[in-house]
């Protein structure tokens, strides 16, 4: 429930309270004030969330209406006493039209917006180059990335060109900022070897276009709930938004810097996969609670920009998609690495001279040119009574992996090492 706060010249205080009655408000008062050279009355409402911007609607023919929105929810509490429980936990999501100034009172400064981004490049640079995860974790706390990704949904959503356009410009700027201070401190350190944890950053997987997809449906939900009707806060649903932006962009700027331009596709992909994936989802959950191009202080929305821009959106999304599934395995070497496993294990039963007591499955970087090395480490236990010699085994095993892993389209170079481990003697 929210509190509004409705200044209107002197005699139209009863023409308030009576529209305020058909939008059931509660706990109203209406108090006779001065304002700067005029007698005025101050009218105290409280609304439900929902019900906010069709009460402003109706007021927009009072003259000299003056507005004063509390964006915070209240409790409001009527006789009967015993009924408080029932009355505290009817609360509703948030008006249409206050997401939506909410989302442009968010494009604001730009010196702490691009300070947070320079702030987000050096952490993300120091937890990919040093490997330390929990750095990247903070990265994602301070990076400006949600805000104007959630902008962009609320901009489409309500047909809003002029907002969208100023969305994208700060989510563009945010990224090149938090690209090239991540490239810049790899190039002032000369630094010429990817660590593992850029490695495993440059790694996607074939279902990667679930996250931003979640994440944009969670962060307008988010922005849509009222606060006390949700358990999951505001920073955490951030950084889910953030997830899969803070570590690509620094990974962009580094293998940049290195010269590593494959690591740098793969961080440009991911990027564009979560602006088009988050925009889809969020803008259509904001459309589904009233966001639309027309409401009440707000005239500037296109009725044909919103299917415009999710179109666009749409055909972006599967163009990724397609690029991602036509080149293979380099954007989709995590969910590779994973049936490449599989494959092993089955190729193990088949042969039944060992049982697969490990597999290590990864792609290395560096990688050599022109080859998708597929680096596979077996440690497997020779099975009872089987007499082969090592040799014999780790051959079969070697030429059994690599022939099924070819034959089923993997598209790498196999490179196997098998490892035959015995079991101690239990007589001695």
């Amino acid at each position: 429930m929210r509190q509004l706060l409705i200044q209107v010249p002197h005699g139209y205080g009863k023409e308030v309270l009576d529209i305020a009655q058909a939008y059931d408000a509660t706990n109203t008062a209406r108090v006779e004030a001065m304002g700067n050279d005029e007698p005025l009355e101050l009218i105290i409402v409280h609304v439900s969330n929902q019900k906010v911007e069709g009460f402003l609607g109706d007021l927009e023919s009072l003259p000299n209406l003056q507005v004063t929105l509390i964006p915070r929810g209240v409790i409001a509490m009527q006789p009967p006493a015993d009924q408080a429980p029932q009355q505290v936990t009817d609360v509703k999501a948030r008006s249409p039209i206050e997401i939506f100034l909410a989302g442009l009172q968010s494009v604001g400064s730009w010196k702490a917006f691009l300070g947070y981004a320079a702030a987000a490049g050096v952490v993300v640079w120091i937890g990919l180059y040093t490997n330390t995860s929990y750095l990247l974790v903070a990265a994602m706390l301070i990076a400006p990335f949600a805000g104007p990704a959630m902008n962009v949904a609320i901009a489409t959503s309500r047909g809003d060109a002029q907002l969208l356009k100023r969305t994208l410009l700060r989510y563009f700027v945010a990224l090149a900022v938090t690209i090239v201070v991540a490239g810049t401190l790899s190039f002032i350190l000369q630094q010429e070897v990817v660590t593992s944890m850029m490695s495993d950053t440059s790694k996607i997987s074939s279902v990667a276009v679930l996250l931003p997809l979640v994440a944009g449906a969670a962060g307008a939900i988010n922005l849509v709930q009222s606060e006390r009707s949700s358990l999951v806060s505001g920073a955490a649903v951030g950084m889910l938004v953030a997830a899969s932006l803070a570590p690509p962009a620094g990974l962009i700027g580094m293998a940049s810097a290195m010269g590593r331009w494959d690591l740098a596709i793969n961080g440009v992909f991911v990027l564009l996969l979560q602006l088009v994936g988050i925009n889809l989802s969020a803008s259509l959950v904001f459309r589904s609670y009233g966001l639309t191009p027309k409401g009440a202080r707000y005239q500037r929305g296109k009725k044909g920009l919103f299917p415009a821009v999710l179109a666009v959106t749409f055909v972006a999304l599967l163009a990724l998609l397609t690029w991602q599934f036509a080149v293979s395995p380099d954007l989709q070497r995590s969910s590779r690495e994973q049936s490449a496993n599989q494959t092993i294990q089955q190729v193990v039963e088949d042969i039944n001279l060992v049982e697969l007591v490990e597999v290590n499955v990864r792609f290395p970087t560096p990688n050599i040119p022109e080859q998708n090395t597929l680096l596979i480490v077996m440690y497997v236990q020779r099975r009872a009574g089987v007499t082969a010699s090592t040799e014999v085994i780790s051959d079969r095993l070697t030429q059994a992996v690599q022939t099924r892993l070819r034959n089923q389209g993997f598209n790498v170079t196999p490179l196997v090492s098998v490892n035959v481990l015995s079991a101690p003697d239990t007589q001695n």
